[in-house]
């Protein structure tokens, strides 16, 4: 291995490093609580070295934030192949998308903006859009199944998007007063199965 090759494989490693640091302080402490002089310390690096790496703490979050879209898409596509036909599909990017917010809070709260600005203002990637585009792809499916050739599937989509992601936000930004979760997963299996039968 060149020194050229050795160099790029080393920030390579240090940017990973530094996500990966910046993340476990998410996890340990909350979102409000991270900065660059935090990860620095942690790194045991000076601050300088982090601004090698990331313009500001804004950087660190967008990338962060497509390392959860990236793991959520991955979720979404072994769903996919798991259900091929279109309503079984639907309901499991519900069971996937619910059970990726809860097995990950803190990731789910960065890419929607919960309890925090959302970040990435105008760097909009494809990931973002990963789990509209999988339900909207089962949810024409369904409606062409069903022979509705009014059916609105962007309005639809988004109208089954934001029931589940409000579901979700109820139960993630309230946890001190709402402690069933067999209850709050019963509300969104009750709540897919009923829109679906009004596709």
């Amino acid at each position: 291995m060149g020194i050229l090759e050795r160099k790029i494989r080393q920030k390579e490693n240090m940017r990973t490093n530094i996500l990966a640091v910046a993340l476990q302080l998410v996890k340990d402490e909350g979102w409000q609580s991270l900065s660059i002089r935090k990860i620095a310390d942690a790194i045991e690096y000076s601050v300088p070295v982090i601004y090698d790496h990331f313009a500001n703490k804004e950087d660190i979050l967008f990338e962060l934030s497509l390392d959860g879209f990236r793991l959520l898409q991955r979720t979404l596509e072994k769903n996919k192949r798991k259900y091929p036909d279109p309503v079984e599909r639907l309901k499991g990017y519900a069971d996937v998308y619910w059970n990726f917010a809860f097995k990950n809070p803190e990731y789910y709260q960065l890419m929607y903006g919960l309890g925090m600005p959302c970040c990435g203002s105008g760097k909009i990637k494809p990931e973002f859009n990963a789990f509209r585009d999988h339900i909207g792809d089962a949810i024409e499916e369904i409606v062409d199944k069903k022979g509705r050739l009014d059916a609105e599937v962007c309005f639809r989509t988004h109208a089954f998007w934001s029931v589940i992601h409000g579901l979700v936000s109820i139960v993630m930004m309230r946890c001190s007063d709402i402690d069933d979760s067999t209850m709050n997963k019963k509300v969104l299996d009750e709540t897919v199965e009923a829109f679906i039968k009004n596709l």
